[in-house]
């Protein structure tokens, strides 16, 4: 029986978490202290430098979705889009290898 296969372009979006240790130093604090003369965090700069850290973080996996993508289109190339990706038979199982 011949069977017939529909292509459908996927999206899938990792979440993932991860805590950093920003040091405090003048690099994150605002120049000027405020009208009660305390120094206060500048937090333009103290995320800044945790976005620089979590490069170098251990990330854990808070979650995976995956959907229909909004946009469908053909794949590149037939022979590149199915590369590596199990073949199904018709009733959407893996096909025997």
């Amino acid at each position: 029986m011949t069977s017939y296969s529909i292509s459908v372009r996927l999206q899938r979006t990792t979440v993932e978490e991860a805590y950093v240790s920003v040091p405090v130093t003048d690099a994150v604090m605002l120049r000027e202290p405020a009208d009660d003369g305390s120094f206060r965090l500048d937090t333009d700069k103290l995320f800044a430098a945790a976005v620089e850290l979590g490069s170098e973080a251990d990330w854990l996996s808070e979650g995976q979705r995956t959907v229909v993508h909004p946009i469908q289109k053909a794949p590149d190339r037939a022979d590149e889009a199915d590369r590596g990706r199990p073949r199904l038979n018709e009733t959407g199982r893996r096909a025997a290898a």
